[in-house]
């Protein structure tokens, strides 16, 4: 397909990006623009839909003038964005309240109402996932207990992204990984649970149909072509959710390759060719964007974002670079020096607001080598509980990592973790993951690849790799072990911190 493009729109926390692609996966251009956070009451966390779709126009718009193309060379866009946040829509498409994000945490009573009417386990069994205050579901519960007279005006339920192909298309419409990550989908038939639907009093028509990644929803109206300057009639394909999508963009899209992202937070991420349940819900289950595949998912919150705090709380002065020098010094184990990673909680294994982080294991022979040397190890080994459950789970053997994010551009961090994880970590030529990932996707729906997998093949390419030390490795099961046995010592006193 010569003179084909393909763009890629990722609406995240933090900006919308857009990000065009040519047929042999090369990227021509990105750009980003910012969006603001409302955090209006403390727990809260909000964002107002159509700031979104003014970022999202500004950023096509900048990308079409730097390359100068002719949008009608743009063959399909696909769509990726920020998980699990509710935008309300009337009978309009008109914006009810501000879109409840991810990172809210005002549910948990609603959560906990969840698994009352359903039961946990056999809430878990359908969903695939526990009721967290993150996920959708207890969001839309929220807005009806809360304020019943948004509620009463609602007819439509989207996830953000989904907001940006309402505005491009005018379709309501929802990918299948994003929508199970709504936590009422059914996920063995992927796609929406009659069951939980009425038992959360839902109504059904709220909900929009569901595609898989790949598939076109609609494409781009008039109106949404005067604002953004892309042609008329260009096909909107389904996308993914941000992890599905950052999984297509590194290439995670088999059983066997795990995705790896240590950013703020740390995500693990396996595909499945089944819809695979962990019995207690410490692992995410969704469906992924490659058609007829699922994914587990574990996340920890505080990975990247731990060195941050470390490096801005305790050194504030100092380079990043310098602090790991330092850290290269020390030998594997930090002299048994532990980190607990449990800044803002933890999500996997341990899904737990109260867990609080702490160093544990000082003497005087520890200086600021040690300590930072401990913050890495421990968010490896916090990742490596996310690993373990995924094995336990009856997944096939690893057979490789692929690492991405802020965390893995150091080398030191990078031998941490394959020696900690012993396995093979390698990392690749795109560094864009969801936007390039959603831009396959629509690369994909228009013939330019003859699937999702062919199309990672094409275009993703190794460009390191870090092999674990075995000597590492010994240390790392023993300190492992031991970091295993601190989170249940104290989790009594965490709870009474509160």
């Amino acid at each position: 397909m010569s003179d084909a493009y393909f763009l890629g729109i990722d609406v995240s926390t933090t900006g919308s990006k857009a990000l065009l692609i040519d047929s042999a996966g090369s990227v021509m251009a990105v750009t980003s623009s910012p969006h603001t956070l409302s955090t209006p009451r403390p727990l809260w966390s909000e964002q107002d839909p159509r700031e979104w779709w003014q970022a999202t126009t500004n950023s096509i718009r900048a990308v079409l003038k730097e390359t100068a193309i002719d949008p009608a060379a743009i063959k399909a866009i696909g769509l990726t964005g920020q998980m699990h946040g509710l935008v309300l829509l009337d009978a309009a498409g008109e914006v009810l309240r501000p879109a409840i994000l991810w990172n809210d945490q005002r549910t948990q009573v609603q959560c906990d109402e969840i698994h009352r009417r359903f039961g946990r386990e056999a809430f878990i069994q359908i969903s695939g996932n526990a009721a967290l205050t993150g996920f959708t579901a207890p969001k839309i519960l929220w807005v009806a207990e809360n304020e019943p007279q948004v509620y009463a005006r609602a007819r439509h339920v989207l996830l953000p992204k989904d907001y940006i192909r309402y505005r491009l298309t005018s379709e309501y419409a929802m990918d299948k990984a994003d929508g199970s990550g709504t936590i009422l989908f059914d996920l063995k038939q992927r796609d929406w649970s009659e069951e939980l639907l009425a038992g959360c009093n839902i109504p059904a028509e709220w909900m929009p149909h569901t595609f898989e990644g790949p598939e076109f929803t609609g494409s781009v109206s008039a109106t949404a072509a005067f604002e953004t300057g892309l042609a008329i009639g260009t096909p909107v394909a389904a996308g993914g959710g941000d992890q599905a999508a950052q999984a297509v963009g590194v290439g995670a899209v088999e059983p066997g390759i795990i995705g790896l992202t240590v950013g703020t937070s740390g995500v693990v991420f396996a595909t499945t060719p089944s819809a695979l349940i962990e019995p207690q819900g410490r692992l995410h289950a969704f469906c992924h964007a490659v058609p007829g595949m699922w994914h587990f998912m574990g996340v920890m919150l505080s990975a990247a974002g731990s060195l941050q705090w470390y490096r801005d709380t305790l050194a504030p002065d100092m380079e990043f670079n310098t602090l790991l020098m330092e850290a290269e010094a020390i030998p594997a184990g930090s002299e048994g020096l532990q980190f607990l990673p449990y800044l803002s909680g933890e999500r996997t294994p341990h899904p737990d607001p109260n867990a609080r982080g702490a160093f544990i294991g000082l003497t005087l022979r520890h200086g600021r080598g040690a300590l930072t040397r401990a913050v890495l190890e421990g968010v490896a080994f916090g990742l490596k509980d996310g690993f373990m459950l995924i094995q336990q789970a009856g997944l096939p053997a690893v057979t490789q990592i692929r690492a991405s994010g802020g965390g893995t551009k150091g080398a030191l961090w990078r031998q941490i973790l394959a020696s900690v994880l012993n396995s093979e970590l390698v990392t690749v030529n795109t560094s864009e993951g969801a936007a390039f990932g959603a831009a396959l996707l629509a690369g994909v729906g228009a013939g330019a690849w003859s699937d999702v997998i062919t199309a990672c093949k094409n275009t993703i390419r190794i460009t390191g790799q870090t092999l674990p030390k075995m000597d590492e490795v010994a240390v790392y099961e023993r300190s492992y072990a031991q970091f295993r046995e601190l989170y249940p010592a104290l989790k009594p006193a965490f709870d009474r911190m509160v």
